[in-house]
Parts: C-alpha cells; sequence; structure tokens
C-alpha cells in the first residue's frame, strides 16, 4: 500500500483546537494540540475513521488553553483504552501551561525545541517557529515516506522559516483567522484587535491568500483554512479568499474551510 497522510481536523475556533495527522497506511497518528474535550475527540475519531489507540504522540504548539484545555482528561481517556501516547511540548510552553504541567509525571514527557525533527511511528515531524505571543508557539511539517503535509495556526507573520516548512507540501492546514473589516468593526476591545491585528496575533483571510499564492507548487493537492474565529469572520470568507487564489492560477488544489463544530478531513 503507498503511504500517505491525511490531516484530521477536529476542531477549529475559539471553543478549540485539535488536529491528528495519520498515516493511511499503517493507521499511526499524531495529535497536535487537543482544546477540545473528550466526548467530541472520540467523537470525531469515529466519525474520520481514525482508530485513537493508533496514536503515538501528541505535540504542543503553544500553550494557550484552546490548544490545552482538553489534554489531561483525553489523556486519561486513553490511558483507560490502553494508550499511552508520549507528550511532546517546548520547555517554555512546559513552564506556561498549568494543563501540561499537569500531566507531569503520568505519562511520558518530552522536549522539542523549533528547527528539531521527531521521529514518531515512520513519520517526520519538523518543528519551526511561528510569530505569536505566546511562551513559545511553533508549527509542524510532517513528512512520511515522500509525502508531505503542513499545519501552521496561531501566528501574526509568516516568517521565512514558516514559509519554507509550509512549501511543497501535499496537504495544507494553514490560519485564516480573520476579516480585517470585520475584527476593526466588531465588538472586540480595542487592545485585543490590536493584538489579533498584531504581528504576534493571528493571520488574516488576506494574509492567508497571499502566503497561499506563494506556496501553489504543482504538489499542493488540498487546502485547509483553519482557526477560522466566530466573531471576526465567517467560515465562507476564507473559503471564497483562498479559492479566488487557486482559480486566478490555474491551480488545481481543492479548498476547504474547517468549522469549529464538526470533522474536517484532506487526505
Amino acid at each position: 500500500m503507498v503511504r500517505r497522510l491525511a490531516v484530521h481536523v477536529l476542531a477549529s475556533g475559539s471553543g478549540g483546537n485539535a488536529t491528528i495527522v495519520e498515516d493511511t497506511a499503517t493507521g499511526a497518528g499524531v495529535l497536535v494540540d487537543c482544546g477540545i474535550c473528550k466526548r467530541d475527540f472520540l467523537a470525531r475519531c469515529e466519525e474520520a475513521g481514525f482508530d485513537p489507540t493508533r496514536l503515538s504522540a501528541v505535540l504542543v504548539t503553544h500553550e494557550h488553553t484552546d490548544h490545552t484545555k482538553g489534554l489531561g482528561v483525553v489523556m486519561r481517556g486513553l490511558s483507560k483504552l490502553g494508550v499511552e501516547p508520549a507528550v511532546y511540548a517546548d520547555v517554555a510552553v512546559r513552564a506556561a501551561s498549568r494543563e501540561v504541567a499537569a500531566l507531569e509525571g503520568t505519562c511520558d514527557m518530552r522536549v522539542f525545541s523549533a528547527g528539531d525533527v521527531l521521529s514518531i511511528e515512520g513519520m517526520q515531524a519538523h518543528v519551526f517557529r511561528t510569530s505569536h505571543d505566546a511562551a513559545a508557539s511553533c508549527g509542524f511539517r510532517f513528512e512520511c515516506a515522500g509525502d508531505a503535509a503542513a499545519l501552521m495556526t496561531d501566528t501574526g507573520v509568516v516568517t521565512g522559516e514558516a514559509h519554507e516548512a509550509l512549501l511543497d507540501v501535499r496537504l495544507l492546514a494553514l490560519e485564516s483567522n480573520h476579516d480585517a473589516h470585520m475584527l476593526e468593526r466588531g465588538p472586540y476591545p480595542y487592545s485585543v484587535k490590536r493584538r489579533v491585528a498584531s504581528d504576534r496575533g493571528h493571520l488574516s483571510n488576506a494574509q492567508a491568500a497571499e502566503e497561499l499564492e506563494a506556496l501553489l507548487t504543482h504538489r499542493l493537492e488540498h487546502v485547509v483554512a483553519m482557526h477560522v474565529s466566530q466573531r471576526n469572520n465567517t467560515y465562507q470568507l476564507p473559503g471564497e479568499t483562498l479559492a479566488a487564489v487557486v482559480t486566478r492560477a490555474g491551480h488545481g488544489a481543492c479548498v476547504q474551510v474547517a468549522c469549529q463544530d464538526g470533522l474536517t478531513s484532506i487526505r
């Protein structure tokens, strides 16, 4: 069987983030972040056709609670199923996150830093920095038997390091958090608006579109817009904005938008 990756976005938005990268040939998987409850985690795994007992590792991008608040209960649930995946996080994230710190002594805790390459069940996870107002934040490029997928959320700008990691993948999960006009006119306090729009905030639809335009190689097949704001965006806007980039270039990539309350899979 040809080894190919799949990306299952279990949730995306203010309610919590969790994504599984799966080696579809072996069924092994890596969970990136866990900001959702055990019930939703298990339900969406079932919907994706992914066996949660095949999780080999959990990678934490940064310490904000929408990415970590479900870690404890999901890890306990997995333990009851007979699986105890290793949990990887940056040293600064381990120090800053109550949820990650609470796992100390209960599971196999491991450390990574930007620039590391983690070998997990035949998959290689390349760690790259993102620009976010956290103790440390990162994204991941996954490679497996010639296939490649990349995930990047929670960054105010696309650094050169991040761009290189996102380039020439088949599957791309890219933050498209807010519409700049909706954010400007929306209900957030001015200080929060400045934070979201800053270089250490979140990518707008326009910024995601600009980056996608630079990533349209012949290898790219699927793009999913992630971390879509419930208040400063719609699910329609990022889809239309990113699809317009693909159409203008005459490219064949398929664009999807990950919703907060459902599963989105790209294979």
